[in-house]
């Protein structure tokens, strides 16, 4: 069997290949492949599962085996630069192996739910095309070896990203969350590039192990005075945040909404958005050997800062989606609040990272499903649907608590992960995450008080409960939702065993764990006194806060500040280049074009009148001479005789007189 293991582990680069495979014969048969093309999708994504599967089932046996881990890695010649070879490869060790099954097991869910969810649209194979290629491009980015297949990949995963959020691209809102998103990343990835090409000038690599083995070399090193570590660390984590969605780069995520559903799920689950996420984690080494851990406390910082900024914006939002948008960027900023809190705060981020995917992509599709049923994502015009659509409410339910942090539920013992190492190492982010653990529990109860609790508030919506083919994969999440954390049991930490940087045994604290359970059930029974018994109604909080509220709803006025500080500005910018484009550069390209052909007038008049004067006068003098001697050309023999004793005799006289 561990022979059999082994062997698979070398096909690893099939994970990603065949839904990419997928996407071409998608493309190619359109609606008369299976399923309309939806089937060649599932099968691929299922068959990367099953290998996805076998892969993290030999990394676990390895990784609790005797003896020390070792990760497998596959590596070609891909290119020469100059005498540096390129290697193009994968390697799977333990984060690899928890990543690809997180990734496959959504993605497969995500596609088996959408055959429900997008039947009928107009464009449905290349929905599912586009899933494929979302697939692969994140498949590909967690197998990848090296920095350059890893911005590659990177950059295919915002491509994809750009295409589903734009998926109705003939809705304008649509259209405009595509480019917003694609143009907002853009910015982090500026950042993630240089970042690339400053480790690949300072070590002259690119392959992961190379450049963490050149690290200790870089501990003195500096770039114009500036420390090359923590710079380096702080340009990579540049691209994680817009990527993951972190302040300030955070726009984009909410208004991607505006694709379909299932795209929603995949971003904000397993794809995009843990992309920054896994970046951090697979760069760790360059962020927690840098000097002072600069760049660790920056990611801590703005993690913290991202959860508390988030929270309080999805306490009024009232489409669904968007509360779960908020909900998403502030678990995200808990992710990074962990991962900059020292190793073992690595291990609790990404244990929050595999947890959350889950849960996450259970409340998403089953928002879905309340949209299906409903028609409508605005949640106050629903209400009393938990009777209505059974299955979706209790799966939500379970996802629901699973985020609020209740015990016995999978964020519940991730969360308590990082907010424990937030109490050891920054006391002051503690108290900020724990904050937020009060508002995400609140907020999801308002969620199910609007959505699932109460009354129907609209009699224009009949609701349903949604097909098997979406029910079904709401039933498998909603059961992670619950058992996923059970492997980071306190005394029992399976998973800080199996995913680790440096120690490999976790911590419990009873205070702290009393303290984040307890702020989740306190903001659970405010948003059950406010929104389901309505003791202290919503709009007298409304009424006697109205500057705060008007803040929240207006998200804190980011999109207004960026129009303002950058989208006026560049506008304005643009106009006077193009009045410099016109009055300017034009005007030179116009004054050349007139000096041109105002010499081109000259040299034709000169060339017409001078030169082909002469050359005509020259021919003209020719004619004429031929003309002359054409009368001594008469055929007489004796005018020829007479011309010759002519010329004799001048000869003679001048000869006799000379």
């Amino acid at each position: 069997m561990s022979d059999f293991l082994n062997t698979i582990c070398r096909f690893t680069w099939l994970i990603p290949v065949l839904p990419l495979l997928a996407f071409g014969l998608i493309l190619l048969t359109g609606r008369k492949g299976p399923g309309h093309g939806a089937y060649i999708g599932i099968a691929a994504i299922s068959m990367s599962f099953v290998l996805s599967t076998l892969v993290a089932a030999r990394t676990v046996i390895h990784a609790f085996g005797p003896g020390e881990f070792e990760p497998v890695m596959v590596q070609k010649l891909w290119v020469l630069v100059g005498s540096k070879p390129i290697f193009m490869g994968f390697a799977v060790d333990q984060l690899t192996a928890m990543m690809l099954v997180v990734v496959t097991t959504v993605a497969m869910l995500v596609q088996i739910y959408s055959t429900g969810y997008m039947h009928g649209d107009e464009r449905y194979p290349r929905f599912f095309a586009y899933l494929s290629l979302f697939s692969a491009a994140m498949l590909s980015l967690v197998i990848a070896d090296n920095l350059l297949l890893f911005f590659i990949s990177w950059e295919l995963v915002g491509l994809a990203s750009y295409l589903l959020i734009g998926f109705w691209f003939a809705r304008q809102s649509a259209m405009r969350a595509a480019k917003k998103a694609f143009i907002v990343t853009r910015v982090g990835d500026v950042g993630f590039f240089l970042g690339v090409l400053l480790i690949f000038a300072k070590t002259g690599e690119l392959n992961f192990h190379k450049i963490f083995a050149a690290i200790p070399s870089l501990m003195n090193v500096t770039l114009w005075g500036v420390p090359v570590l923590p710079l380096a660390g702080l340009l990579l984590f540049m691209g994680a945040v817009g990527k993951s969605a972190q302040f300030p780069l955070h726009v984009w995520l909410p208004d991607a909404m505006e694709g379909p559903t299932p795209v929603s799920a995949l971003i904000h689950a397993a794809t995009m958005v843990a992309a920054g996420v896994y970046l951090v984690g697979r760069m760790y080494p360059v962020f927690a050997y840098a000097p002072h851990s600069v760049s660790l406390q920056t990611v801590a910082i703005i993690g913290a800062i991202t959860a508390i900024f988030a929270a309080t914006i999805a306490l009024v939002q009232n489409d669904i989606k968007r509360v779960l948008a908020y909900s998403t960027i502030s678990q995200l900023g808990y992710m990074m609040l962990g991962l900059g809190l020292g190793p073992a705060g690595f291990t609790a981020g990404l244990f929050h990272l595999m947890t959350h995917a889950f849960f996450k992509a259970n409340m998403f599709l089953g928002s879905g499903s309340v949209i299906h049923g409903t028609g409508t994502q605005n949640m106050q015009e629903m209400g009393g649907l938990s009777k209505k659509m059974p299955w979706t409410y209790w799966t939500f339910f379970a996802g629901m608590l699973a985020l609020a942090g209740v015990p016995g539920f999978a964020g519940f013992f991730s969360k308590d992960e990082i907010l424990l190492e937030a109490y050891k190492n920054m006391p002051i982010l503690f108290w900020v995450a724990l904050a937020a653990a009060f508002l995400t529990a609140f907020y999801m109860t308002r969620l199910m008080a609007l959505t699932f609790w109460g009354e129907p508030r609209s009699h224009e919506i009949h609701a349903h409960e949604s097909p098997r083919n979406m029910t079904l994969p709401l039933v498998v999440l909603g059961v992670l939702s619950v058992c996923a954390g059970y492997v980071g049991w306190p005394g029992h930490n399976y998973f800080h065993h199996f995913i680790h940087f440096g120690e490999t045994e976790s911590e419990f604290s009873l205070f702290v764990m009393l303290l984040a359970t307890g702020s989740g059930l306190l903001g659970i029974f405010a948003g059950w006194v406010i929104f389901v018994k309505k003791w202290i109604p919503s709009s007298l909080l409304r009424e006697k806060m109205p500057i705060v509220y008007n803040l929240l709803v207006n998200k804190y006025y980011m999109d207004e500040l960026y129009w303002a500080i950058v989208v006026v500005p560049l506008l304005w910018f643009t106009r006077v280049l193009a009045v410099f484009d016109q009055k300017i550069i034009d005007g030179i390209v116009n004054g050349v074009g007139y000096i041109t052909l105002g010499f081109s007038i000259a040299y034709a008049w000169v060339d017409k009148h001078i030169i082909d004067g002469l050359v005509n006068l020259v021919g003209s003098s020719t004619e004429r001479a031929g003309r002359t001697l054409r009368y001594a050309q008469t055929g007489v023999v004796q005018n020829y005789m007479l011309v010759v004793f002519l010329g004799v005799l001048v000869i003679s006289l001048v000869y006799l007189f000379k």
